[in-house]
């Protein structure tokens, strides 16, 4: 799939995703130590949560498929003076990027995924995360009022990264997903995945 529909989200001014901040849930675990050694941003959109955490001193690469994104990102990289790589990848053929990451992050791009594409998908994670390394999904919950497009409910998202022996699920919480139309934030599921 081409990033023509994920482009024009960005093309008229801010996406409904794009909040012009990192998300408080990544901010949190950043300052919790939860990232280390080289990090993959997987569907990095304009960059906030990448930057918040090279920011930190760490090695951030942020992907993604939307080419107006990563040039809106890697601009306030420039303006910021922050060390941050950004290029075009598709989330479901990461192993082409020939790397290897000791974190992963996704926000906002597990819940876009249909039930026939997560396997790819989840397969694709695991080609580019270090054994031992940890992935953070931050995705709409289907649980409570005013929650986000395509929710997704914690048995989906278990069972996305259950269904093989290259995931052990170490923590599924209540969260939210700050949006440009959710007043206080959306309902959300933070989830801490290790690579088994």
């Amino acid at each position: 799939m081409t990033g023509l529909p994920w482009d024009a989200s960005y093309r008229d001014g801010p996406a409904p995703w794009d909040i012009g901040q990192p998300q408080p849930a990544i901010v949190r675990v950043a300052s919790e130590g939860g990232f280390a050694g080289a990090v993959l941003d997987a569907g990095c959109g304009t960059g906030e949560n990448a930057l918040h955490v090279a920011s930190l001193g760490l090695q951030v690469l942020g992907v993604d498929v939307a080419r107006t994104a990563l040039a809106i990102a890697r601009a306030k990289a420039g303006d910021r003076g922050i060390e941050a790589e950004f290029a075009a990848a598709d989330a479901l053929r990461l192993e082409r990027l020939g790397r290897r990451f000791e974190t992963v992050l996704d926000c906002g791009l597990f819940h876009t995924f249909g039930s026939d594409e997560r396997p790819r998908y989840v397969a694709s994670l695991a080609s580019v995360t270090e054994h031992d390394g940890t992935l953070y999904v931050l995705c709409f919950s289907d649980e409570g009022p005013a929650t986000g497009p395509h929710p997704v409910s914690q048995d989906e998202l278990r069972a996305a990264f259950s269904s093989g022996s290259e995931w052990g699920v170490a923590a599924i919480a209540p969260d939210r997903i700050q949006t440009r139309f959710h007043d206080d934030g959306a309902p959300a599921w933070l989830a801490t995945i290790k690579r088994i």
